[in-house]
């Protein structure tokens, strides 16, 4: 069990930016975010190394830290206990990516009736035959990772001429307000920052979109 002091410090890191990416803080800085003393802030940082929730690496000017898995786990248990007390009727997840160029197989498999027939019933729209490609920030992709399958939408496989089409995982999403959906496909090899989605218009016509723009995705749990 973590204590309240060393809860209290992990969380002082997440908010500077170390769940995405290492960051330099000292001792002095941290103790005085939190009230405590350089000498006080240095045992917390100790403590939560050794306890594996933080990874830290030592420099003249100070130290970089960055939270581990584990460490992210813990504030998402924490955050948990908390919404049970104060539930809210609408989380949301909001991750940063920029568009970038596919190999061009979304329209076909998007294209597939018995595909795009589900998606209709499931998300609310009939897709257009393609997908936007979205290569997430770390921060993104941290997110990405950490939505649980249980709130994914699993879009059945089928036989067509011979062939087997696998089962499709998709979440309902927005971006820009216009209703969309991540999809994963079950026998993808993509990487978790790279991101397939579909929508009922092309999206890069809709927003005048080219490789490179920024994009945010909203996904609503």
């Amino acid at each position: 069990m973590i204590s309240v002091d060393n809860l209290a410090c992990l969380k002082q890191i997440a908010f500077l930016g170390g769940i995405s990416d290492p960051i330099l803080i000292s001792s002095q800085m941290l103790g005085e975010e939190l009230g405590f003393s350089p000498q006080t802030a240095s045992r917390r940082l100790k403590d939560l190394e050794v306890a594996g929730l933080l990874e830290r690496r030592l420099l003249p000017q100070g130290q970089e830290v960055l939270l581990t898995e584990a460490g992210i786990q813990v504030l998402r248990d924490d955050h948990a206990v908390y919404h049970r007390i104060f539930p809210s009727e609408l989380d949301e997840w909001v991750m940063q990516g920029t568009v970038t160029s596919g190999l061009g197989e979304g329209a076909y498999y998007i294209g597939l009736e018995s595909y795009s027939s589900q998606f209709q019933k499931h998300l609310g729209f009939l897709p257009y035959p393609g997908t936007l490609n979205i290569k997430l920030t770390p921060a993104g992709t941290k997110i990405r990772k950490s939505l649980h399958s249980s709130r994914m939408i699993t879009v059945s496989g089928f036989e067509l001429g011979g062939r087997t089409f696998g089962d499709v995982l998709c979440y309902p999403c927005t971006i820009e307000h216009v209703p969309c959906g991540i999809v994963i496909p079950g026998r993808s090899h993509y990487p978790d920052s790279l991101v397939e989605v579909i929508a009922p218009k092309n999206l890069r016509e809709m927003f005048s979109l080219v490789d490179g723009d920024e994009v945010f995705v909203h996904v609503t749990m």
